[in-house]
C-alpha cells in the first residue's frame, strides 16, 4: 500500500486497537452485531432533516422496517439506501448520521432499508429484500410516486444496490437515474491483492472478516459466483444505470471495485469513481470524525442531485 493511512483514520484504528476488543471473525454474529452497534453510537449525530418517520415496507417476506429520512417536502427524488456491514452486522440506528448526510446533502427522500440479515437469512434474502424495496418505492402505492429513483449502500448494502439494478434490468424492473456505490462488494474472489494486503486485524474490515461474512451470507459455494451475489460475474453489465463509485486505498474490496469500474466502462456504463488513497474501508460511515467522509457523503449527495434533476 504506498499510501499511508490518512491520520484521522489512524486515530480510529489506533482506538480500535487499543479497545483490545477481539476481532470480528472470532465472534459470533450476534457478538459482532453488539460491538459493531457500540462503535457506531461513538458517531456523532447526523444533521437535522425536516422529518424521520419508521415504515414497513410490503415484501415477499412479510414486510420489512425501513426509516424514511426528508430533507423538505419538495424533495426531488428518492434514494433507496442499504447499509453495510457484511450482510451479518448493521441497524438502522448505526447508519443515522451519514444516511442523514446524504438525504441533506442530495435533497432528497431517503429509505434507509432494514433489510434482513444472515446467518439467520442467508443469500438470496437481503438481495430479495432490496429489489423488493425497490418495486415498492416505484408501485403505486410506494414513495417515488414518479419521482427519479436512485439506489445507494456501501460495502454489503452496496453490493445490494448494485444487485438490485442488475435485477431491474434483467426482469424489466423500475428504472434508476443513478447507483451510488461506496465501496461494493462484488466479487467472492478473496485472493485479489487487496485482499492479500489487508490480511491482518488492525484495520476496520480484514481479508478474514470478508470471510466469515460470506461464510454466514453465502455458505454455499456455488451461490456465492451467483451474478446476484457476485455482480462483477455477469455475463454482461450493459443497459445498467450510471454509477458513481467509491474505493478506498487501505481496503481488501479496493482491487474489486476497481474491475467493476472497468467493466462498467467496457459495457458502455457511465461511472464516475472516487477513490481516496489514504481512506480506510468503512470511512464513509464516520461522518463528524472523519473530513473525508464529511467530504464522501457531500459530494455523493451532489452527484444524486444532479442524476435527479436530469431525469
Amino acid at each position: 500500500m504506498g499510501v499511508s493511512v490518512h491520520p484521522q483514520a489512524q486515530q480510529v484504528l489506533d482506538g480500535k486497537a487499543a479497545s483490545g476488543a477481539p476481532p470480528l471473525w472470532e465472534l459470533s454474529p450476534d457478538e459482532g452485531r453488539a460491538m459493531v452497534e457500540a462503535n457506531n453510537a461513538m458517531i456523532p449525530a447526523g444533521p437535522d432533516v425536516e422529518s424521520v418517520r419508521d415504515i414497513v415496507i410490503p415484501s415477499q417476506a412479510g414486510g420489512m422496517p425501513a426509516r424514511v429520512y426528508s430533507p423538505s417536502p419538495a424533495a426531488r427524488g428518492v434514494v433507496l439506501y442499504y447499509h453495510g456491514g457484511g450482510w451479518v452486522v448493521g441497524t438502522l440506528d448505526g447508519w443515522d448520521a451519514s444516511v442523514r448526510g446524504l438525504a441533506v446533502a442530495s435533497g432528497c427522500d431517503v429509505v434507509s432499508v432494514d433489510y434482513r440479515l444472515a446467518p439467520d437469512h442467508v443469500f438470496p434474502a437481503a438481495a430479495d429484500d432490496a429489489y423488493d424495496a425497490l418495486v415498492w418505492a416505484a408501485s403505486a402505492s410506494g414513495l417515488a410516486a414518479g419521482r427519479p429513483i436512485v439506489v445507494a449502500g456501501d460495502s454489503a448494502g452496496a453490493n445490494l444496490a448494485t444487485v438490485s439494478a442488475l435485477r431491474a434490468r434483467d426482469s424489466g424492473g423500475p428504472p434508476i437515474a443513478l447507483q451510488v456505490l461506496v465501496y461494493p462488494v462484488v466479487d467472492c474472489d478473496l485472493d485479489r491483492r487487496s485482499y492479500r494486503e489487508c490480511d491482518g486485524d488492525e484495520l476496520i474490515v480484514n481479508r478474514r472478516d470478508m470471510i466469515w461474512f460470506w461464510d454466514h451470507y453465502a455458505p454455499e459455494p456455488a451461490s456465492r459466483a451467483n451474478p446476484y451475489a457476485s455482480p462483477l460475474r455477469a455475463p454482461s453489465l450493459s443497459g445498467l444505470p450510471p454509477v458513481y463509485l467509491v474505493t478506498a486505498e487501505h481496503d481488501p474490496l479496493r482491487d474489486e471495485g476497481f474491475a467493476y469500474a472497468d467493466r462498467l466502462r467496457a459495457a458502455r456504463v457511465p461511472v464516475e469513481h472516487r477513490h481516496y488513497g489514504s481512506q480506510i474501508h468503512g470511512f464513509f460511515t464516520f461522518t463528524g470524525v472523519l473530513d473525508d467522509a464529511d467530504k464522501a457523503v457531500a459530494e455523493a449527495g451532489s452527484a444524486i442531485r444532479s442524476a435527479v434533476e436530469g431525469s
